[in-house]
């Protein structure tokens, strides 16, 4: 069994998610995977789950987050 990183919860269906660094991370659900992974919207704060606007290096949940930061020419695709 191995522990959750987020909650603690010693559970022996956990998974394991690398990164493109190399680095290991362990959690029993992929709420608590969301909660320390996820990108944060720079203007709303919530989590970016799906695919998120980067912008000059900052990361938003969509268009109209980026474009309420000053960032222009940025569109959802529809």
């Amino acid at each position: 069994m191995a522990r959750c990183e987020v909650c603690g919860n010693d559970y022996d269906l956990t998974f394991t998610v690398e990164t493109q660094d190399g680095s290991r991370h362990v959690f029993d659900s992929f709420s608590c995977a969301i909660h320390r992974m996820a990108p944060i919207c720079e203007h709303c704060r919530v989590p970016i789950v799906g695919q998120g606007v980067e912008a000059d290096g900052h990361w938003y949940c969509g268009a109209h987050c980026a474009r309420s930061e000053g960032k222009v020419g940025i569109v959802d695709r529809v």
